[in-house]
């Protein structure tokens, strides 16, 4: 179920929109000005990290030739 982020193109207006299914049919107007003109924007992450003794992401830090690099290990299911 993708949730859909888009700028509306006339007022600038921030909205979502959930896609159930591949043929589920969605209103695609903006839900402040009704217009139809609009752009997807790219979402941003909405995962917090937790503090100390957690069961949050593990980071490994070394040193990468462009400095040092930092890499998490996000507790999940594994692909």
């Amino acid at each position: 179920m993708p949730l859909y982020e888009f700028r509306c193109l006339k007022c600038q207006e921030l909205f979502e929109l959930l896609v159930m299914g591949q043929g589920d049919t969605v209103e695609m107007k903006c839900p402040h000005c009704g217009a139809a003109d609009f752009e997807r924007v790219m979402s941003t992450a909405s995962y917090s990290m937790p503090g100390s003794g957690g069961s949050g992401p593990k980071a490994q830090s070394r040193t990468c030739a462009g400095g040092s690099c930092t890499t998490y290990d996000i507790p999940g299911p594994a692909g």
